[in-house]
């Protein structure tokens, strides 16, 4: 939401069975966490559970009320812009899966997107600079998929949206492991989880800004996939053709 983190609590109810070096590594994975984000560790809570481990995080930031990032506020004629690449995670999920049911072994083809599945990089810095620059209209995270996100944005700001399937940045070795699953990559990509990257409007006369976000941010890719319509349809632009745009992970159906 562009805010920049300051502070963050953390509950846990532990089971009798959990070894106190596993406390241990998961406090210290915690606290490097919090150092990385430039955040402290400032109190929570700590109960006994009969099972499973519970763990719950309190996250706190400050930021000026006119730079706050929300899903409301993208008009039509917005440029959409997304960070980094999408598909990784959920292809790292579908490997872990097969892994523990013994269909696979091993493999560092698959390393990245473990990687990405396993310990996910929030866009921090991103956010804060959206927020600063005042770059973007609408903002949210991937939490639940890119197609959810979507979503998200034109549900809160009562618009639609056209996306370009063949825009969308989707991380080369996700990509290979969908076609080896005999997958679809973009609808895939469309519809996993747990990225973590920004989705995000841009007027056109706010491109200046952008580019100075660009110039700030490194190496991070940015790129737009699609553009907000007036017209409150989502769809899915692939060859030409338009399909509506799949819905992705619904918490309570």
């Amino acid at each position: 939401m562009g805010a920049a983190p300051r502070l963050a609590v953390l509950s846990l109810a532990l089971p009798p069975t959990l070894p106190v070096a596993s406390v241990d590594d998961l406090i210290d994975g915690v606290i490097e966490l919090a150092n990385r984000a430039k955040t402290h560790l400032v109190g929570g809570n700590v109960t006994s559970s009969p099972g499973p481990l519970v763990m719950n995080v309190a996250a706190i930031g400050s930021v000026k009320r006119r730079k706050i990032l929300t899903r409301r506020g993208a008009c039509p004629a917005d440029e959409l812009w997304l960070s980094g690449s999408v598909g990784a995670a959920a292809a790292g999920l579908e490997w872990l899966q097969l892994q523990r049911t013994g269909t696979i072994s091993g493999s560092s083809e698959m390393d990245d997107c473990r990687r990405r599945y396993l310990r996910p990089e929030p866009r921090t810095r991103l956010g804060m600079l959206l927020g600063r620059q005042r770059a973007a209209r609408a903002c949210i995270d991937l939490s639940d998929g890119l197609s959810d996100a979507v979503h998200q944005i034109a549900e809160a700001s009562g618009v639609g949206a056209i996306i370009e399937a063949a825009a969308v940045p989707i991380d080369a070795q996700a990509r290979a492991w969908f076609q080896s699953q005999k997958t679809d990559p973009v609808m895939a990509a469309l519809q996993g989880g747990e990225d973590y990257e920004l989705l995000f409007t841009v007027p056109r006369a706010r491109r200046k800004r952008l580019a100075a976000v660009k110039r700030l941010i490194g190496t991070l890719p940015l790129t737009q996939i699609g553009e907000i319509t007036s017209d409150r349809v989502i769809v899915l632009r692939r060859d030409g053709q338009d399909t509506p745009m799949p819905r992705g992970y619904e918490h309570f159906k």
